[in-house]
């Protein structure tokens, strides 16, 4: 076992639709993110070791470009690009670099800016397609629509539920009805509005069963933190806003994400792995979690990770929503920040988006959005291509 790591610093900006705010770029995203993860943790950059900075849409070193806003100390810097879960694969180095001794202090960034509408393709036409092999299968066992290939790879995960355990489009449009509701509280949400059930599902359909109010918008952002080992938190007397990281793992793709499941396909056998070893790690369970913010790029893909990460047996996760059991006063409450749906989904910035929430939660200084007596928090964040990172989060006794 490593040195524990505790996440002391957290900031973000709030998320935007592409182009909202006339010549915002990235590095001044970066700087205001990174400026207030900094101010929140009350130390210079100057302290600051080794920095991981996490982007997919982006030339090369513009990683250093960003952390350049907020000093030049000639620290290494990390560029990081790992799809949608790219800001928690900048976390996990950060962590890793505290954990085998190599740093005290890091900081992991997060960032993108995004054009509006769908995602395209890839960015270049001359070479391999990473995910290739995804959408071969896809188009193998699902064939292939006029809709956008992101929302039909998670629709038809979505449909395969409905078919093989009798899930209801009704059930996924609740998903996207409560994340909006929790966003309304979240000032950092690019969307803060409520919509009745009838609303959500009357939305434009972009992939059956998946309507515009369930899916996750492009969205241009920023959020960071800042991670340090338990003699730094104690020399700089930090105790009363260190959170620990109990618990993190990556998984990549599995044999079983190309056995022919769409569910598998979209990465609900990587998450159940991660989570596993998370709560191996920890020696916690799902049953000691108090929040969660996972995943929910589209509705579909929230109902699926309950099961990934067990909060529901496979094919139950209808029941939970049914039972209202993932809203504040049922068993556990997830995305209490909206989630990728309402919230926003800059690509490089989301992992560390979710880290943010986390803290503020398990410190108590979530304001509305608060989870009464919130003392464990889990992360999930997924990209296809593909990997899956899990981070289980307590309040830390010193």
């Amino acid at each position: 076992m490593g040195r524990k790591v505790f996440v002391v610093g957290v900031g973000m900006t709030k998320f935007e639709k592409p182009g909202a705010r006339e010549g915002w770029d990235y590095p001044d995203m970066a700087k205001e993110s990174g400026t207030k993860a900094l101010e929140d943790a009350g130390i210079p950059y100057e302290t600051v070791e080794q920095a991981c900075v996490g982007y997919v849409y982006g030339e090369s070193t513009a990683g250093q470009r960003a952390i350049y806003q907020l000093g030049l100390t000639g620290i290494p810097v990390y560029n990081v690009n790992n799809n949608c879960s790219t800001g928690s694969t900048a976390l996990m180095m950060a962590k890793q670099f505290v954990e085998g001794g190599l740093a005290e202090c890091t900081l992991a960034l997060g960032f993108e800016k995004m054009k509006s509408g769908s995602l395209k393709g890839a960015g270049f036409d001359d070479r391999a397609n990473p995910m290739d092999r995804h959408f071969t299968k896809m188009m193998e066992v699902r064939g292939f629509e006029e809709s956008p290939p992101a929302p039909q790879i998670f629709g038809n995960a979505g449909r395969e539920h409905m078919e093989r355990y009798g899930s209801t489009p009704e059930q996924f449009a609740k998903i996207g009805e409560k994340n909006h509701r929790h966003s309304q509280n979240n000032p950092y949400a690019q969307f803060q509005d409520v919509y009745s059930l009838e609303e959500i599902q009357a939305a434009r359909m972009v992939h059956d069963p998946l309507t515009k109010l369930q899916c996750s918008p492009t969205s241009d952002g920023s959020a960071a933190a800042v991670l340090c080992s338990e003699d730094f938190v104690r020399e700089h007397g930090l105790q009363d806003q260190a959170i620990e990281i109990a618990g993190q793992a990556m998984v990549t793709d599995t044999p079983a994400t190309f056995d022919g499941s769409m569910i598998h396909l979209v990465g609900a056998d990587m998450s159940r792995k991660a989570g596993e070893q998370v709560f191996a790690q920890s020696g916690l369970s799902i049953d000691d979690v108090d929040v969660i913010e996972l995943h929910d790029c589209f509705s579909t893909n929230e109902l699926l990770t309950y099961e990934a990460l067990g909060l529901a047996e496979e094919g139950k996760g209808g029941d939970l929503v049914d039972a209202d059991a993932t809203t504040y006063g049922g068993k556990v409450v997830v995305n209490p920040s909206g989630g990728l749906i309402s919230k926003g989904h800059p690509l490089g910035a989301t992992g560390l988006a979710q880290c943010s929430e986390i803290t503020w939660q398990l410190r108590g200084t979530a304001d509305a959005r608060q989870v009464e007596n919130a003392g464990v928090g889990l992360q999930h964040n997924i990209g296809l291509g593909g990997a899956a990172v899990v981070t289980l989060y307590k309040q830390p006794s010193f």
